[in-house]
Formats: structure tokens, sequence, C-alpha cells
């Protein structure tokens, strides 16, 4: 043993010969673990499911007519609403209610009922033809020992799923229907302030709004057009006035020879204005010049003061005498003729009077002029700033104006939405096949365990068919003797029967041979006849 060869690889005629020699092993233990797990799936509790298959229809109204306010995927509400209905309180109602799991119920912990229920129950997605993203029913079975009892639990799940998709939908849209309403009532208040705002905004700053600009444009220019008329009537009346007064001076001149002429002496209120208006000319030209402490116009101030002094006295003078008196004082007239002499003179000094009074109109008239002017300028350089400010405010107005009938006219489809769920006319669940009674139990599926248990039975027969042969140190063929000694085989001795033991022996492998194919022949027959029963 000590000169042992390692044994050559194992050909197909040593594998044949090892399922000769162990064929007893391989039949009987493929039978015995078929048989077992067989018989096994007979002592399990049948168990029976109904199922029902609910399609989703949509709203009967189009949805371009009206818009669902529930647009979440179906897929999503199923889900959640699943959770709902599998809730361990819906759950225990329905145990409760139909008395199931009446052997554990006593006993077993509620969550553990729970769970078991769970487990029986399936909800499979049924998707749309051609269409695998889009959802159009959902099949729910419900699976017990008792088939009568599966049939109610499976219409009380359908009922509860029909009941809680309208609860949810027209729940939804009511809460939908509610926050927009909110929404609404949000931008109502935010647009009363932006309108007013710009109320505000536009009486504030009336006349400088930009859409007054054209108008503001059109006021300035006839204003414009108003002062260069008083502008240049003023230009003519200070004409019409140096003109008169060129002409009074020709006449007090005139007037003051003749009375030099006759030996006159003394002033008269006619030559005291001459004076004043001399002197006052000669401030004013003075005053352009100089400052009001200067030498000369101190002297002029002063010159002025006493020619006015002595027009009041030489005035008081004429008021106070009598008319024959200032017919025949000095340098007054003394007969009809002196009288109408002076007559132009006095027209003069009327018409003097009353273009005075027509040049201090003119100019109150151009000051008037002038301030509105400078007031329409001083809107027509802030309407780009107001233009501005208006836009700002417009924009926000504009904003709440499109938010607001955007929110309400959301507010409007959702409360038709609404009305629709209500109406119980938008999308719903309903049943197409109503669960059925079971008549066969689905589970256990022997047939399956028959398959699974000659698998299983194969695979455990090969396996003590090896291990028996790994522990096995007999000699059964010339290569096994070759692998345990080097010496060369020189003779070898047939097995020497007679004819009654060859007569014995062939009786038994025929026995040996029908009994296998019996128990071989017995595992597909039960098979089929389970499969056909079931």
């Amino acid at each position: 043993m000590a000169n042992s060869q390692e044994a050559p690889p194992r050909t197909l005629q040593d594998y044949v010969a090892i399922a000769r020699r162990r064929q007893w092993w391989l039949i009987l233990t493929m039978f015995v673990t078929w048989a077992v797990i067989v018989l096994g799936a007979w002592f399990i509790s049948p168990k029976y499911r109904s199922e029902t298959v609910i399609i989703v229809e949509q709203q009967k109204v189009p949805e371009q007519y009206v818009i669902p306010n529930v647009a979440v995927d179906l897929q999503q509400r199923l889900q959640s609403m699943t959770q709902q209905i599998l809730s361990r309180t819906r759950l225990l109602g329905i145990i409760d209610t139909l008395h199931l799991y009446r052997e554990n119920q006593e006993h077993a912990d509620p969550d553990v009922l729970v769970q078991r229920m769970r487990k029986d129950i399936n909800i499979e997605m049924v998707q749309a033809p051609g269409r695998p993203w889009e959802l159009s029913a959902f099949k729910i079975s419900y699976s017990t020992n008792n088939p009568s009892l599966a049939q109610q639990v499976t219409q009380e799940l359908s009922s509860l799923f029909i009941e809680e998709n309208l609860h949810n939908r027209r729940q939804l849209s009511e809460d939908t229907t509610q926050f927009l309403e909110n929404q609404l009532e949000g931008a109502r208040k935010n647009l009363a302030d932006q309108e007013e705002r710009l109320r505000d905004f536009k009486t504030r700053y009336l006349g400088e709004l930009p859409e007054q600009l054209q108008t503001n444009i059109q006021i300035l220019s006839g204003l414009q057009a108003r002062l260069q008329t008083a502008t240049e009537a003023l230009d003519q009346a200070n004409q019409q006035k140096l003109y008169l007064e060129s002409l009074l001076n020709q006449y007090k001149t005139m007037r003051s020879q003749l009375a030099a002429g006759r030996g006159e002496l003394g002033a008269s209120p006619l030559t005291v204005d001459e004076e004043l208006d001399r002197l006052r000319a000669e401030l004013v030209d003075l005053s352009a010049r100089a400052t009001s402490r200067h030498p000369d116009v101190v002297r002029l101030k002063r010159q002025i003061a006493d020619a006015e002094n002595m027009k009041r006295q030489t005035s008081s003078e004429v008021a106070s005498g009598s008319t024959e008196e200032m017919l025949g004082g000095p340098g007054r007239p003394k007969s009809l003729a002196d009288l109408q002499a002076i007559s132009p003179m006095l027209q003069i000094d009327g018409q003097i009077k009353s273009n005075k009074l027509e040049i201090a109109n003119r100019k109150q008239e151009v000051s008037r002029l002038e301030a509105q002017i400078e007031a329409y300028q001083g809107r027509l350089n802030l309407t780009p700033v107001r233009e501005q400010q208006l836009s700002a405010i417009t924009r926000d107005h504009d904003q709440s104006r499109a938010n607001y009938e955007s929110l309400l006219n959301k507010r409007m489809q959702s409360e038709m939405a609404t009305d629709l769920e209500k109406r119980q006319q938008g999308e719903q669940f309903r049943v197409i096949d109503p669960p059925n009674f079971p008549q066969k139990p689905y589970s256990p599926d022997r047939v399956k365990f028959s398959l699974l248990g000659l698998v299983v039975g194969i695979v455990l027969a090969l396996g003590i068919t090896a291990l028996l042969e790994m522990m096995d140190q007999q000699v059964h063929s010339e290569a096994d003797l070759l692998s345990v000694t080097p010496v060369p085989i020189l003779v070898t001795i047939p097995l020497l029967q007679t004819a009654a033991e060859q007569y014995k022996h062939c009786w038994h492998h025929r026995l040996q041979m029908a009994a296998a194919l019996l128990l071989v022949a017995a595992i597909p027959a039960i098979t089929l006849l389970t499969y056909y029963k079931n």
C-alpha cells in the first residue's frame, strides 16, 4: 500500500458500474425523499384565494372643460390608500367583524393577527396595454382556508378601496378649493393695497404724471406765448410812457420859458415832479453801480427827500388857496387862454397815469406767467422721476392683478372640480370582476411539491452515493487494484456459477429491475394524478 499510485480519472463506464452497485441507494433515497415531501404537502392546510379586478374610470366630463384638482399619480394615490386600508385599525375591524383567525384570535397578539392578514392580502397593479407607464386597473386578492370567507374579505377590501378613493378625492378637492379661497382673499387684500397706493400716488403728484406730459407741454407752450405777448405789451407801454413823459417835459419846458418871460418865480408841483423823476432816475442808475453808502448815493437820497418835502408844501398851498389866488398866483393860468394852453399837458399827465397803471398790470401779468411757466417746467423736469416711481408701483399693481385673476380662475375651476367629485362624476374605481368563489385551493401546489421532492431526492441520492464511494475501501475493478499496488496483473479469474445459481441470479436481477422501475414509475404517475386532481 505504501507504493500505491494515484487513481486514474473515472470514465463513463466507471460511473455506470457505480450506479449498478448503488442502484438501491439511489432509487430508495430518491423515492423516500420524494415521498416524504409529497406526503408532507398533503398535511399542509389548503388555502383558497378570492380575487377581484377594479378598473380606474376617468371622469365623465372632459378635462378640457373641468380640470380635476387631484393631480397626484394614480399609483402613488393607490399606495397611499393601501397604507390606509391596511392600517392596524382597519384590519382589526375586519378581523373582528368577520371573525377571522378564530383558532388564534383568543391567545394571539393583535399585531400578529394584523401581520398575518397583511401577508394574506395581495394587491397587484395592472398596466395599460401598450402603455406600461399608465395604470389602468388593479387586482385585490385574499387567501384563507375558507373559500366563502375569502370571498367576503375580498368584497370588503374592494368596498374599502372604492369608498376611500371617493373620500380622498372629495377631501383633497375641498382642501384645494379652501386653500385657493384663502390665497384669493390674501391676493384681494394685496390688490386693494396696491390700488390704494397707486391712487394716492396719482393724487399726490397730479400734474407730474407721465400721461400728463403732452398736456403740460401744450399748456407750457400756451403760457410762453402769453408771456411773449404780455412782454411785448409791457415794452409797448414802456415806450408809450417814455413818449408821453418826453412830450410832457416839452410842454413843461415851454411853460417854464413862458413863465420866466413873464417874470413868474417859484416852483410849481410840475417842476418839482420833473426834478424828482430826474433825481430818482439818477439814483437808480447810480445804485446799479455803487453801494448804498456811496457819497453820491447819499447825496441823491437827500436831494430826493428835500424835493419831496417841497412838493408836499406846494401841494398844500395849492389845496388851501382860493380860486382867485390859484388863477392869479405866479405860474398859474391867469386867463382862459392860459387854461387852454395847459389842457394838453393835463391830458398827457392823465395818460401817463393810465400808462403807469397799465405797466403795473402788465408787470403783474408777466410775473404771474413766469411763475406758472416755472411751475410747469418743474413738472416737466420731474416727469422722468415720477415715471420711474409710477412704473414700479404699476408693475406691483399689475402683478397683484394678474395674481388675483389667476387665483380667481383657479378657484372657479376648483369649485367645479369639487362639485364634480361630490356628484361622483370624477375619476372612480369600478369593480369589473366581482370577488369569485374559489372552487379549488391554490396552495399548496402539490405538483410543485412533487417536482421539488424529485429534485431534492435526486440531489440527496447522488450525494449519499458519492459519500459511500468515498468511504468504500473495496477493490471493484482492475483499475482499482492497480491504484493500490504496482504489481502487474497476470491472470484474472472470472466468477464461476452453476446453472441453478445463474438462474437464481437472473431472477433476482429481474425482480430488482421490476421493483426499481415500479418505484421510478410511481413518481410521475402520482405527480400526474395530483396535477389532474387539482
